[in-house]
């Protein structure tokens, strides 16, 4: 059975809540994921990030939403809800993290859905997104989202080592 996961969208955030994310920043970072950090990321680094975060959240220029199991924070995505004037219909979706304890549960999937129906509820009708993970891929394609292609040695791997980006958008109607 598939756990449902009580997934929020924060609009303040507080310490207790930048330390859980900064714990799954980190968790996924020290597994490998290529999300803009190497490997080792300190704690500091991390919650400075997400008060950056909380900040741009706070300001509605981003759309923060959290899962929570019974040891805290265990997933979250953001929405760039801030794009250039000729694009108000557009959101970039950044940061699907998942902790390593809720992988291969559905999380990802609840997360990504969350976000599509907050993208629809700030009036974005395109989301567009980069992924180098081939499991991340599976899970968008499943949801529906189109692959646009790969722009080989787009980032370094946390512990070093180019990888590609694999693009993707989603069309929410409109």
């Amino acid at each position: 059975m598939t756990p449902t996961w009580p997934l929020r969208r924060l609009r303040a955030v507080d310490d207790a809540q930048i330390d859980g994310l900064a714990d799954v920043l980190i968790d996924c970072v020290e597994g490998g994921a290529s999300v803009s950090f190497m490997h080792p990321l300190p704690r500091e680094r991390a919650v400075e990030f997400w008060r950056r975060v909380a900040q741009g959240g706070a300001a509605g220029e981003r759309a923060l939403l959290v899962a929570e199991d019974g040891r805290g924070v265990c997933g979250t995505v953001q929405l760039v809800l801030d794009q250039p004037e000729n694009q108000p219909h557009r959101a970039d979706l950044s940061k699907l993290l998942v902790h390593r304890r809720a992988r291969r549960q559905g999380l990802g999937a609840a997360l990504m859905r969350a976000a599509e129906v907050a993208a629809r509820e700030c009036g974005k009708t395109l989301l567009v997104l980069d992924t180098a993970s081939d499991e991340a891929e599976r899970v968008y394609e499943r949801l529906g989202w189109v692959r646009v292609g790969v722009i080989p040695g787009y980032a370094l791997l946390p512990q070093g080592g180019l990888c590609g980006t694999t693009v993707y958008y989603r069309n929410l109607g409109g």
